[in-house]
């Protein structure tokens, strides 16, 4: 009795679908945020912060849906603490020499 009520009273159908697409689009734009949280450009040694030029290796894959797998992604923090290690061996062969 309870199932006919809500078919025949129009807007609580209306409230159901309301809800549904709701629904439905809070799960897809969460789906869609998750993905493209997965892009590593900001956190690569080669972008370069510039709209035009994101990226040197890649600029057109760059800050996109294509450069999630990238195969050229290199981490600023390998590649700084590299920099670092290299400086510091020159900084202390100068001073033995």
């Amino acid at each position: 009795m309870n199932v006919l009520f809500m078919y025949s009273n129009p807007k609580w159908t209306i409230l159901g679908s309301l809800l549904w697409s709701s629904w439905l689009a809070l799960r897809e734009g969460w789906s869609n945020l998750l993905r493209l949280h997965q892009i590593p450009c900001s956190h690569c040694a080669f972008f370069t912060g510039e709209y035009r030029l994101k990226c040197t290796v890649h600029p057109f894959k760059a800050l996109s849906e294509e450069a999630i797998d990238c195969l050229d992604y290199e981490s600023t923090s390998l590649s700084a603490s590299i920099y670092l290690s290299v400086s510091d061996r020159r900084t202390s062969l100068c001073l033995k020499s």
